[in-house]
């Protein structure tokens, strides 16, 4: 599929290289600038685009509703999530809090139904004694908004939640609820975790069940997992191809987001889209194996 840039995970087409819009000032300039990246990457063929109803105060979500306009819905994979609220002073994962944020989100991004719902960093919630007893209520509301239309798939987007050095959460436990909850046919069918040159934990760390890395207990569980923080939020950005590079070919890997934020940076990095990630045998060599 031209490359590979685009890959078939949940029976959508996703390309490899997706686009974020977390960073960047609450100002009409950076809407504009948003907009503009967003339409040249959806020209340049990338249909993932990644959000969250607190990035930039609702403005990422209003920017993307805009620059959508007229697009076929069915061409683009839109995310975003919900757990913080808009402030960031505070974080919820009950109900009628992620009802109400997914509610908002749809208005902002003019659609009905969105591709991906994550919920947002909820390893905040980790120490709590019956976190995987407030997972499971969440789960229950995004099965039920799943069954009412308004969302397609619902994950996980995480921080540290699988990468963190001891108390991660388990991706087992999470599905074995999902699949509680709703059968084979549940919904829970994705992860957003950071992945980069830096950050590597998801393939390089065995903490889930099994003695099983992240990216390994996924595909044994059929969640697909997506990278964020690609080029380390502007980190890397001097190898910025590199870094894409290494991350999208990383087995296991659906997608690799990068912020874009204006079209010149969307030009530049969809250059990979011309080349083939690397073969399995080039991939390991990284790791010296």
């Amino acid at each position: 599929m031209e490359n590979q840039f685009y890959r078939l995970a949940q029976g959508m087409r996703l390309s490899s290289l997706g686009i974020g819009t977390y960073l960047g000032a609450p100002d009409d300039a950076t809407d504009t600038n948003y907009e503009a990246a967003i339409r040249a990457a959806i020209a340049g063929g990338i249909n993932v685009i990644d959000t969250s109803r607190n990035y930039r105060w609702e403005r990422s979500e209003c920017a993307i509703g805009r620059a959508i306009a007229g697009v076929n819905r069915e061409d683009i994979v839109l995310c975003t999530k919900a757990g913080y609220f808009i402030d960031r002073r505070g974080h919820s994962l009950v109900p009628y809090f992620l009802e109400a944020n997914l509610e908002a989100s749809l208005l902002n991004l003019a659609i009905a139904r969105i591709d991906i719902f994550y919920l947002h960093n909820p390893e905040t919630q980790l120490d709590a004694k019956d976190f995987y007893l407030r997972m499971r209520v969440a789960f229950e509301c995004c099965e039920a908004m799943a069954a009412r239309g308004m969302l397609r798939f619902y994950g996980v987007a995480t921080w540290d939640g699988f990468r963190a050095e001891k108390n991660v959460m388990s991706l087992h436990r999470l599905v074995a609820i999902a699949k509680e909850i709703a059968g084979q046919e549940h919904r829970f069918r994705f992860v957003q975790l950071p992945f980069n040159l830096a950050m590597h934990e998801a393939f390089t760390r065995r903490q889930q069940e099994g003695g099983t890395s992240l990216l390994q207990a996924a595909g044994e569980l059929g969640v697909t997992v997506i990278g964020s923080a690609t080029i380390h939020q502007g980190r890397l950005g001097a190898e910025a191809q590199r870094a894409i590079q290494f991350s999208r070919s990383t087995p296991g890997m659906a997608v690799s987001l990068v912020g874009m934020s204006n079209p010149a940076h969307v030009a530049e990095n969809l250059a990979i889209k011309e080349v083939p990630p690397l073969t399995e045998r080039e991939y390991y060599a990284i790791y010296g194996r």
